[in-house]
């Protein structure tokens, strides 16, 4: 019996753990990958005790993205069209996930591997990490990975990464704005750590909001963002989590959140 592409756990704090588990293909999104991708979720979206998810993989690499193998085996349109609109339905269910999803990156993350990093809304890398949005090397431009790529990264950066499939390093990545933090390889675990515990000590309610305010706004003109952006507020202080921010701190002391 083989063993599952995707590892699941579920912490006690509500931190849900997702692994690539295939390796050997360095945890290529193939169609059964991004159907457990999707089940699993799908099932967050459904918990309201989870908190925040942190994408991670086993192996060397991260991600290579789709299996170009598995590509040149189905020449037929209509087979490329379903592979890439369910890859596409799965960064779409973490951009609309009411929690915040940070990928823990070592080793390469390319292509769709890439596109999966710049999807997740916080991204921790190691300093072994690298990054690449490589299938113009053989003749595929990168462009599902462009879309988070350009929302991600100053126009012209995505478009060198674009055109050229040329690596990136973590550093690099760090100063284009593709991950958020670089550690040591030993230190990678604790870093992202550091992270979780920092949204665990915020309220579900704020942090969820928050999350999809930012990405609705985004695509607005600036005076409907804002309006939408004061609704949002305006909403956000009628919950009792941040009714009690405020009398904590008009009180001087630390906020008592249910969660």
């Amino acid at each position: 019996m083989s063993d599952p592409l995707l590892l699941t756990h579920w912490d006690d704090r509500g931190v849900v753990t997702l692994t690539l588990n295939d390796p050997q293909r360095f945890n290529a999104l193939g169609n059964d990958m991004l159907a457990e991708l999707q089940q699993a979720l799908d099932a967050v979206a459904r918990d309201d005790t989870a908190r925040v998810v942190v994408l991670a993989a086993a192996g060397k690499a991260f991600c290579a993205g789709h299996n170009l193998k598995d590509m040149a085996a189905h020449p037929d349109l209509a087979w490329y069209q379903q592979l890439f609109a369910q890859c596409s339905r799965v960064m779409l269910a973490i951009h609309a996930l009411p929690v915040p999803v940070i990928a823990r990156v070592h080793g390469m993350a390319t292509a769709a591997g890439c596109q999966l990093v710049a999807q997740c809304d916080l991204a921790v890398a190691s300093e072994s990490a690298s990054f690449a949005t490589s299938g113009i090397h053989y003749g595929l431009f990168c462009a599902t990975p462009s879309v988070p790529l350009v929302r991600n990264v100053p126009p012209k950066r995505a478009m060198e990464m674009l055109l050229t499939g040329d690596f990136i390093d973590a550093r690099t990545a760090l100063g284009q704005g593709l991950v958020n933090r670089v550690a040591a390889p030993e230190a990678l675990d604790a870093e992202v750590e550091s992270l979780v515990q920092s949204i665990l000590g915020k309220p579900r309610v704020a942090v969820a909001m928050g999350k999809a305010l930012v990405y609705q706004q985004r695509e607005l003109g600036i005076a409907a963002a804002y309006q939408l952006a004061g609704q949002a507020m305006a909403a956000n202080m009628m919950d009792e989590a941040a009714q009690e921010g405020a009398r904590a701190f008009a009180e001087k002391r630390q906020p008592a959140w249910k969660t």
